[in-house]
């Protein structure tokens, strides 16, 4: 959508030089998506957003390493159940490289 400021406003304005100087009016272009960006906007600075960013962020990531460390960018075996399978086994990959992490490595005393 194309909003227009009249003649009347934008020439008693005293940034018309600055804003539209070679027209006789200001013409605004407006997305018809722009309301469904704004509530977007609002939504992402708002405590909850803040919050499902950052949990957003941590499955991305997940995703992230499945793709780039575990060689998970193309499935291997064939159907929804051979995805599931193979999904299922990088996720218990993933989960028992973060169970090692935790667990403390023993001191080792040398004899």
């Amino acid at each position: 959508m194309l909003y227009r400021a009249s003649k009347r406003d934008c020439a008693g304005c005293a940034l018309k030089l600055k804003c539209c100087p070679n027209i006789p009016a200001r013409k605004v272009p407006r997305s018809i998506h722009e309301g469904a960006r704004d509530m977007a906007r609002q939504i992402a600075k708002s405590w909850e957003g803040r919050t499902y960013r950052r949990l957003r962020k941590k499955v991305e990531m997940l995703f992230a390493h499945l793709k780039r460390i575990l060689k998970l960018d193309r499935l291997r075996l064939r159907g929804p159940n051979g995805a599931r399978d193979e999904f299922l086994l990088a996720a218990t990959a993933q989960n028992l490289r973060k169970l090692a992490k935790l667990i403390p490595m023993p001191n080792i005393q040398p004899d």
